[in-house]
């Protein structure tokens, strides 16, 4: 059997959460099959053995009464659509202008005798008929689709409700008393002991059916707007692209549609505008604002050897950029593809929400006829009995509780991906609430990632030019970021010498013959071991007095003897003090980690702001991992931040792992947030957005949860009638995604 495969299906027909977790039922009972449906995206996640095709899963969704759509291929036109959300918003608001345009009659009919002239009721009856058919139509039609399955959801309520309130009516006027000339009648907003025969309720059911349909409008609109930011996203990139094709790819340049360019394409970019694809700059130096895809105001400046990102902006000089990375394989594509995933599943809190909702409507059904029952069987007349159930009915609809995780997964996420913040899915939120420990690797999270030599000390008689020529002829054959900044520092004077019989140490060092010379570059005691070479006093004295200013010495070996020692440092970046500090204001207790020498750690850690008990130096890159349970074996929850391959491992052993989106692909894979800035303040922003959103989920729940354990015993005892039932239960939608929509407020803490 091979790999299972996933596809992303685009869901009609959902109504209501308990659509959603109807459909999601039905695709889950497939053998191998694991499928979450998003009711805020209207997408279905599906994981599925290749024992079935995709079209196997589309049945099974028609078959449960829904429309499915697989994803058009990515080199495909794009397909026409019958039915897009917009057009979806617009018959909505069609459909709801008009029913408020009828509704406002009937209900001033209804509640002010004044206006009731003779035969009125009639004229309410014409003018409410279209609203409970026509109007509510989407409800009736979900309600029969489901009844034919076997099921019921929160349609089947709405259209309970609308349905009675209206037939009663229609009994009430032609076979009942209502429909004699000169009735008069005052709505209360409270049921009333007392009405019977006479009584209609043609205002509720066209005033429940309008207070629905503008709460549905409602929320449709505020879906689209909380998912707007990852259309921003979708809309970041270039449509078309200036490629050289001359000879030699440099001579004549040729204007292509952005999805037709290849790996190793050069391209141009001019000032103003976007890069096509990532790539690495060949000529021409320019800055580039990276601000809408990293929320990095300061344009960052590039020149030839220079990575850049496709969909950010040339704001300077002209570019030309050799592609190495196109289509799905760009970090935009994949910055959108976390947040899609993010986006498309469940916290732990929303699965006890659904569990809930795939009960709570036959509950709510049993209890209004419970309530129509007891009433009567009370000696209350019909009318009585027959608006607490309908209250009943309205007041219970669970859509709140279906809205309260993905329209704040999709709001927190869409924002998080806006201020460079990507969060991998919904368990990762409720793991920033447990978090108590920060472990920051010190290179490239820390401090800059990038080595520079600040001094050569050479032995008493010997030339410190001629100790960091020989070091850096050696060195550059080397890729590490300390032998790369030797190597550099070297090249600025002269021209390097070759090197022959070169050899890297694991870590320790590297040697090689140079100009006739053995010469070893390394660590002080692999010298001493290997080389059986000696240090001076005078280069130990030196040493020493770097390392407490948080430098690392390089030791270089010639002839037998260790001359010299070039210093090198890495900068602490300059938001890092404040960061910490910011992290210690959440609560967390930072700890550094590091492969330098426990001098050199203790000097960035004292100017960071990190206790001197909780750096952790001369770590193996195998000792990460080590290190991090050993943290957690003491009872920390532990957070672990950083940027390279070699952190990676510990990355997935953290309870939290946070990858600088500046390092490598692998860390970023084994990473549950991903910080496209390469700057400590994200981390603190992470933290702070992530425990934002699920304190939104929280809070929507429990106000889902809350209005419906309070609003049923009132509905059914009698003290809320069908038309603050069915205003309440339209609130609380809307509520719940304005509540979601205030973190698109959320404002960076650097920014604060």
């Amino acid at each position: 059997m091979g790999a299972p495969r996933t596809v992303d299906l685009e869901i009609g027909g959902m109504t209501c959460a308990s659509c959603a977790t109807r459909v999601e039922k039905k695709l889950n009972r497939l053998e191998g099959v694991a499928a979450t449906v998003n009711y805020a995206t209207a997408k279905a996640h599906v994981t599925y053995p290749d024992a079935l095709a995709p079209e196997d899963l589309v049945q099974v969704v028609e078959a449960a009464g829904y429309h499915a759509q697989l994803p058009a291929p990515v080199d495909s036109e794009p397909a026409e659509q019958t039915s897009s959300p917009p057009d979806a918003t617009v018959s909505l608001r069609q459909r709801l202008y008009a029913s408020i345009a009828l509704t406002a009659p009937v209900v001033l009919l209804s509640m002010v005798p004044a206006l009731q002239f003779t035969n009125w009721q009639w004229a309410a009856l014409t003018l409410s008929s279209p609203v409970a058919v026509w109007g509510a139509w989407p409800f009736h039609r979900a309600a029969w689709v489901n009844l034919r399955h076997g099921t019921v959801t929160m349609d089947t309520l709405v259209s309970l409700g609308v349905s009675a309130a209206y037939l009663w009516s229609v009994w009430a006027l032609f076979l009942g008393d209502a429909g004699m000339p000169g009735m008069k009648m005052t709505v209360t907003l409270l049921p009333v002991q007392g009405s019977g025969q006479h009584e209609i309720y043609l205002e509720v059911a066209a005033a429940v059916t309008t207070f629905i349909l503008a709460g549905r409008y409602l929320e449709a609109r505020a879906k689209r707007r909380s998912g707007a930011a990852l259309q921003a996203l979708l809309d970041l990139g270039a449509k078309d692209v200036a490629v050289l094709t001359g000879p030699g790819g440099s001579t004549r340049e040729t204007h292509i549609p952005v999805d037709r360019l290849a790996v190793g394409d050069r391209f141009v970019v001019r000032p103003g505008e976007k890069i096509a694809t990532d790539g690495i700059v060949e000529e021409g130096a320019s800055a580039i604002d990276a601000s809408l895809l990293t929320g990095e105001p300061v344009p960052v400046e590039v020149g030839p050897g220079d990575a850049v990102t496709g969909a950010t902006i040339n704001v300077g000089g002209r570019l030309v950029v050799r592609a190495t990375r196109v289509g799905t394989e760009t970090q935009l594509a994949q910055i959108t593809r976390l947040v899609e995933q993010a986006q498309s599943g469940k916290a732990d809190v929303q699965r006890l929400a659904d569990r809930v909702s795939a009960v709570f409507v036959p509950i709510v059904i049993l209890i209004a006829l419970a309530t129509l029952v007891v009433w009567l069987a009370v000696g209350a007349d019909g009318g009585t009995a027959l608006t607490a159930a309908v209250a009943v009915l309205i007041i219970a609809c669970p859509c709140a509780l279906g809205l309260a995780t993905p329209t704040a997964l999709l709001v927190g996420t869409g924002r998080g991906a806006q201020l460079g913040v990507l969060i991998r899915g919904p368990q990762v939120l409720e793991s920033t609430r447990h978090i108590d420990t920060v472990v920051l690797d010190k290179t490239g999270t820390v401090t800059t990632g990038r080595m520079a030599v600040s001094a050569v000390v050479a032995a008493p008689g010997e030339d410190r030019a001629r100790a960091l020529a020989l070091a850096g002829a050696v060195e550059h054959a080397s890729g590490h970021p300390i032998a790369v900044a030797v190597a550099a520092a070297a090249q600025q004077d002269r021209e390097l010498a070759p090197v022959d019989g070169f050899d890297s140490h694991d870590g320790r060092g590297v040697s090689g013959v140079v100009d006739g010379r053995a010469v070893a570059v390394g660590r002080r005691g692999w010298l001493e071991q290997e080389w059986s070479a000696r240090a001076p006093s005078e280069l130990l004295d030196a040493a020493q007095e770097w390392e407490s200013r948080g430098s690392t010495p390089v030791w270089v070996a010639w002839d037998g003897a260790i001359r010299a020692v070039i210093v090198l440092a890495d900068t602490v970046k300059p938001t890092s003090a404040a960061a910490v500090q910011e992290l210690r204001a959440l609560g967390l207790r930072p700890v550094l980690l590091t492969g330098d020498n426990a001098r050199t750690a203790g000097a960035v850690a004292a100017e960071v702001g990190i206790d001197a008990q909780d750096v952790i130096a001369e770590v193996l890159p195998e000792g990460k991992v080590e290190a991090v349970q050993e943290l957690q074996a003491r009872g920390a929850v532990v957070a672990m931040v950083g940027d390279g391959t070699n952190d990676a491992p510990a990355l997935a052993t953290a309870d939290l792992g946070i990858a600088m989106g500046t390092g490598t692909d692998v860390a970023i894979e084994a990473a549950d947030l991903t910080l496209v800035r390469g700057d400590l303040w994200s981390v603190v922003d992470a933290i702070r957005l992530s425990r934002a959103t699920l304190g939104t989920i929280k809070g929507n729940l429990f106000w889902a949860f809350a209005y419906n354990v309070a609003a049923l015993p009132l509905a059914a005892f009698g003290l809320l009638g069908p038309l603050i039932a069915g205003a309440a239960m339209a609130f609380s939608s809307v509520f719940v995604v304005t509540n979601s929509l205030r973190l698109r407020r959320f404002r960076p803490t650097a920014a604060a």
